[in-house]
């Protein structure tokens, strides 16, 4: 089951789900918009390697928006913090913004039961496009979830800001 847009201000008013900041006209009949917020982060060598911790240059999108270039990675992030310890978020690009020919978080939607903090996004622009901290970038669902939970507290947990990828983080740890 999906929350509706009435049911996510009620679990946001009673703390079922967390936003910060909240605002009621960011609700849709059954997701809620988030906003891009201020920082990119780019990697910096030209091959990047998942089993090791890549640079990364971060980019601050300022009032006259920031030109997001084809064949880039962009990491961007919500500017709210977003999370339940009930409900089991998806954020997808929104419609009005894919159409503008930019892949947002297309490989990674589903959220952790248990997860709080910054959403990071992963922004493909199909062409050169203008990007405003603030702009409505995608939408979180919320769906209800079945069987016991077992919250996360993983690497990504509480954060602030763009997150570059820790997947060599995984590998580093079993050794």
């Amino acid at each position: 089951m999906i929350l509706t847009g009435p049911e996510i201000i009620a679990a946001a008013g009673d703390g079922r789900i967390g936003i910060t900041p909240f605002t009621a006209d960011q609700v849709n009949p059954n997701s809620y918009n988030v906003r891009l917020g201020a920082t990119l982060l780019t990697y910096t060598d030209e091959v990047i390697d998942a089993y090791q911790p890549n640079p990364t240059k971060e980019i601050s999108i300022g009032e006259e928006g920031y030109v997001l270039r084809p064949d880039e990675l962009y990491l961007g992030h919500t500017e709210e913090k977003v999370g339940s310890d009930v409900y089991v978020p998806l954020l997808f690009g929104r419609s009005s913004v894919g159409r503008l020919g930019l892949f947002v978080e297309i490989t990674a939607p589903i959220g952790d039961i248990g997860f709080h903090g910054q959403w990071t996004l992963m922004l493909s622009p199909v062409r050169p496009l203008r990007v405003y901290p603030g702009m409505k970038i995608g939408q979180i669902m919320f769906f209800v979830s079945l069987g016991d939970v077992d919250l996360y507290s993983g690497k990504y947990q509480s954060a602030d800001g763009p997150r570059a990828s820790r997947y060599w983080y995984d590998r580093m740890a079993v050794r």
